[in-house]
């Protein structure tokens, strides 16, 4: 359950690589575009979950892609996912990266998840010079938060149940969920139940969850991770009824038994200002975010490229 291939960064963290600091650079512009310009996206109020998929519609298109609407009716209002497409070389089956664009009510959502939609947006450039054996579908997800959380009207929920009917068969999905805040301060990170005797009491590290079922997938990603970052990492497979083990998009894919992880910052066991008016972009270690997109960038890259 805790145990996972080779060991997590422990040295000092070097300086950022050119294309390192070009990628902090555009996930600080995704994010405080998101937060500030638009700032809480939801239903409850309105034009803003139109207003975001237009600039992520707008982002992904000056990427080079057409997107893809999978649009639908919630309480009388359209939403909607969106998608693009990497095609692979062969049919080896499918990697999906995704994230939610949406926020908890009161939040303008900087890390949660403004910081995982500019990671998406920005693997999208990144995987645009990839070499790919599978298909890859990177999806920008609505309704992930209350009262839509795993729910029917639950952007994710919808998108992998259109998945399983077209039978299209997912080898692997990555749910990146608050991604952007880290500590060196001892007692930053907390744990549910006894889960603190295993891992660190600083939050410096960026996780990799799964259930049970997806303990393989979450073992290749880590070690994949931790071969290619420098920056510490920590992972678990655990049952989907603990806490936090399925609070994000994963679980959706959980549902239609494809193999899903979240990788995260672990949000409210570590970030002070969760579902907050404080959630806000200068809470946001964008350099750190940066690392932590460019070891992703190279974990799909590989999952991609598996036979």
């Amino acid at each position: 359950m805790t145990g996972m291939p080779l060991k997590s960064y422990a040295l000092p963290l070097p300086p950022l690589s050119s294309e390192q600091v070009e990628i902090r650079d555009h996930l600080a512009g995704h994010v405080r575009y998101l937060s500030e310009r638009i700032g809480e996206r939801n239903l409850s109020r309105p034009g803003t979950l139109p207003a975001t998929a237009d600039y992520l519609r707008r982002s992904l298109q000056q990427a080079g892609y057409a997107v893809t609407d999978q649009t639908f009716r919630v309480h009388g209002q359209q939403v909607s996912n969106l998608e693009v497409i990497l095609s692979g070389d062969g049919d080896a089956g499918t990697v999906v990266v995704g994230a939610h664009y949406d926020t908890a009510a009161g939040a303008p959502g900087a890390n949660d998840n403004g910081s995982g939609a500019a990671g998406v947006l920005e693997l999208a450039g990144l995987l645009r010079r990839s070499k790919l054996r599978k298909t890859v579908r990177l999806v920008l997800f609505v309704n992930e938060e209350p009262p839509f959380f795993q729910t029917d009207n639950m952007g994710s929920v919808v998108y992998a149940r259109q998945l399983r009917r077209e039978h299209v068969g997912v080898s692997a999905m990555i749910s990146l969920e608050t991604i952007g805040y880290y500590s060196e301060s001892r007692g930053s990170q907390k744990y549910p139940a006894f889960l603190g005797l295993f891992y660190p009491n600083r939050g410096n590290f960026v996780g990799f969850v799964a259930d049970s079922e997806s303990r393989d997938l979450v073992r290749r990603a880590i070690r994949t991770f931790r071969e290619s970052a420098k920056f510490p990492s920590e992972g678990i497979s655990a049952p989907a009824s603990w806490p936090g083990i399925g609070w994000s998009d994963q679980w959706s894919f959980w549902q239609q038994q494809y193999p899903a992880i979240m990788i995260t910052d672990t949000a409210p066991f570590r970030y002070p200002y969760y579902h907050t008016p404080s959630d806000t972009a200068d809470q946001i270690d964008f350099e750190s975010m940066a690392r932590v997109v460019d070891g992703i960038h190279k974990v799909v890259e590989f999952l991609a490229m598996e036979r």
